[in-house]
């Protein structure tokens, strides 16, 4: 009966190269992306900004709508008071008592003040409409310097990804490769040193004596046991993953 082959378990010096090796790929996407400097959060804060602009100048139309509605209202209630006037003083003409006439006369007194009471609210409208005007046109003109200004962002962004999208996404598959490699421990660990570490260093290399990422000095002993790759270890001053420098190694 033939033997199973077993998979062999992969040494802590090999674990720590692999580990290594993966920095190195994830630091040149890293770089990549530092080429992109600010433009992605700038072109981000833009399209929010046009969104609100938006947001803005429609609300602002929609008063300016309503507040014109109200002015048409008005001014079709007028034309119902001066016609209801009109018609009260015809009936004066036909009345057969005072009292009638005291009645009729206060009714013309009631649309009259309803017709003072609409101008000056009409008046105040147009006002409201006359600000809000000026308010929109900013809001537009602002609206238009921010498009033409994230039209000029997203151009930069786009042609600095098109010179470096194809090495960034070989490089991504290579890291996730690498990233396989490792256990599932050893690579969850590395992925949360790799986002709360400064600039994504998770593995640093021993540089004069300090650690590459924190730059504390190491004790002596300690060095030999990094440079000896036995077991993993990492700085205790930043909890980053320590191998020994190329020099070392060699």
């Amino acid at each position: 009966m033939a033997k199973t082959a077993t998979k062999k378990e992969a040494t802590v010096a090999e674990k720590l190269d692999r580990l290594y090796d993966l920095q190195l790929i994830d630091s040149e996407i890293d770089r990549i992306k530092t080429v992109r400097g600010e433009l992605p959060l700038e072109v981000q804060d833009l399209e929010d900004e046009l969104a609100g602009l938006a947001t803005r100048v429609e609300k602002i139309q929609e008063e300016i709508k309503t507040l014109e509605t109200e002015v048409s209202d008005r001014k079709n209630a007028n034309k119902d008071s001066e016609t209801a006037i009109a018609k009260y003083k015809e009936q004066q003409n036909n009345v057969r008592n005072n009292r009638e006439f005291e009645s009729l006369s206060k009714e013309i007194e009631f649309q009259e003040l309803e017709i003072k009471l609409n101008e000056k609210r009409t008046k105040e409208s147009k006002f409201k409409i006359s600000s809000k005007k000026e308010i929109l046109d900013a809001a537009k003109e602002r609206c238009d310097f921010r498009a033409e200004d994230l039209k000029t962002k997203t151009a930069e962004l786009d042609e600095i990804i098109a010179e470096t999208q194809v090495q960034e996404d070989k490089l991504t598959k290579k890291s996730a490769t690498a990233l396989k490699k490792l256990d599932s421990r050893l690579g969850g660990a590395y992925s949360r040193l790799r986002t709360s570490a400064k600039n994504g260093l998770a593995v640093v290399q021993v540089d004069r004596d300090s650690c590459g990422g924190c730059f504390n000095k190491i004790p002596p002993q300690r060095q030999l046991d990094i440079q000896a790759k036995k077991k993993v270890i990492v700085c205790e001053h930043c909890g980053r993953v320590l191998v020994p420098s190329e020099e070392a190694a060699e």
